[in-house]
Order: C-alpha cells, then structure tokens, then sequence
C-alpha cells in the first residue's frame, strides 16, 4: 500500500486537531476518507502508546480530574434494546486528570462512567505520580471509593460539590448551562488546602476538547461511529495538546513545563511516532 509523504500526514494531522470534520480533511487535502481513518488510527495508537510510557513519575503537586460527555454510534435514548449497556452505544465518557501547575494532561480513559472505570482511571493516575499530591474532583459519587483504593492515605483528597438550578428560560435549557446557585468544598482525605480545591483547569479543558474534536461539539452529525475511534482521536488531541502546542500563559507546552522535552514538537514528529 502507498504510504502518505510525512509532510501529508502532517497535514492531515494538524487539519484534525484544530477541530476539522474527517470529511472536510478529505476535501482540503485531496485523499479518501480510508485514509484519514487509516492514519488516525495508526497516529492515535502511537500517541497513546507514548503517552503511556513516558508519562512516569511526574512531579505533580496539585491534580484535578472531571468527566466530559460524547456519545458513539447513536444518542443514548436511540440505542437498540440489545446494545443498552455496551460501550460503544449511546453515551461514552473521557475521564481526564490534569496538572494545575505545568496544565499537562496526567492521564486520560475513555469509558462508562461508573465505579469499574473511576476505579481504573485512579489507579492510572496514581501509577503516574512520583510524590504525594493534592486532589481535588468533582462530586461524581464513584471517586470516593477509587480515590481510597489508588492512593490509600497517601493524598490529600477534596472534592469540589455545584449545586445547580433550573434555568429561568425553559425552552432554551437545551442550549445554555444551568444557573450555579453554590459550591460546596468537601475535604475527604489527609489536608487538603482550601485555597487549591478547584477543578477550573480541567473544566477549561473540556472546552479545550470540544473546541479540537469534532467528536466532542455539541449537537453534531461528526460523532463517532465506533468508540475505537473516538479513542484514537482523544489521544491524538492529547499527544498535541501536551507536546505540541504552547501554552498561552506558560509559554511553553505542557510536556516542556513538566521537563518530560525540551522543545516543542512538530506535527511531522508526531506523525513519524506512527512509523
């Protein structure tokens, strides 16, 4: 099989993590659709597979992790009575932890949101922290039991509770945010510090993700037909974001602040992980 110049590749690469349909990719640069799939599955299983090894004992002092919502082959309300349950049908979740210091993306699982896969996703970021560090999640009942099972009483643990209301405009709930009547700080573990108990950094990258995925925009015909591939494009996103991308108040990228490089990749880097 003909293989794409790795300036091609960066191309297409650089076309999907701003946020471009796979479609209009194909169009932009001139080739099929087969292969932008084939690319993103060989480039996001090579970002995955580096990021799983090289982001190890990381010196993290405070960590916020959040869920964000997809959905993957239908809308969870449309999902055969034989699919119900099956990851991959109806609603899928990407956990995400992440760095309040150097903003770099700890760890990440793409899932059900359910005690199983809050119990990995711990264990994943625990496995990834050199020092005892600083937690804070939202009010998301399973983390309670996965926290105390991944870190024990190595951590000190709070967890960040919104209290939300109705919004005053009925008909358009749809398309705006509840309105936040409070926030209650709920200390669980060890000492955390008040003063750090947020999840802004990572709620500021759920934005980051819906602006970079397509899979991820609200309201889309772009959605994942096979949860593989959201998982691909998730790894993706988070090997540019961490790597490539340089952040507007560190000036450096993620990966750069938190000394795993010492310089910023370019796409033709990442593409050639795949090779």
């Amino acid at each position: 099989m003909n293989r794409l110049p790795i300036e091609k590749r960066a191309q297409i690469i650089g076309l999907l993590v701003e946020g471009m349909s796979m479609r209009a990719v194909t169009r932009m640069v001139g080739c099929s659709i087969n292969t932008v799939t084939k690319l993103l599955e060989e480039v996001g299983f090579a970002c995955n597979m580096y990021q799983s090894e090289h982001l190890r004992n990381l010196p993290c002092k405070r960590v916020q992790c959040d869920e964000i919502w997809a959905f993957c082959y239908s809308k969870e309300k449309n999902v055969s009575r034989e699919d119900k349950g099956v990851l991959g049908h109806g609603d899928v979740w990407t956990w995400t932890a992440i760095d309040a210091e150097s903003k770099l993306i700890v760890s990440y699982q793409v899932g059900k949101r359910d005690a199983e896969y809050a119990q990995m996703f711990m264990a994943d970021v625990a496995g990834r922290l050199a020092n005892r560090v600083q937690l804070t999640t939202d009010g998301h009942a399973p983390y309670l039991q996965a926290v105390g099972d991944a870190f024990g009483s190595e951590i000190d643990y709070a967890m960040l509770v919104k209290h939300y209301g109705a919004g005053s405009v009925t008909d358009q709930r749809r398309y705006s945010p509840a309105h936040l009547i409070a926030t209650e700080l709920r200390p669980i573990n060890g000492n955390p510090d008040a003063k750090h108990i947020s999840t802004s950094y990572v709620e500021r990258q759920n934005l980051t993700m819906r602006m970079g995925m397509r899979r991820f925009t609200r309201l889309t015909n772009g959605f994942s037909k096979k949860v593989e591939n959201l998982e691909h494009a998730v790894s993706l996103h988070f090997m540019h974001y961490n790597f490539c991308r340089v952040h507007k108040s560190l000036r450096v990228t993620p990966a750069m602040e938190a000394g795993l490089t010492d310089h910023v990749w370019t796409l033709e880097e990442v593409a050639a992980l795949a090779d």
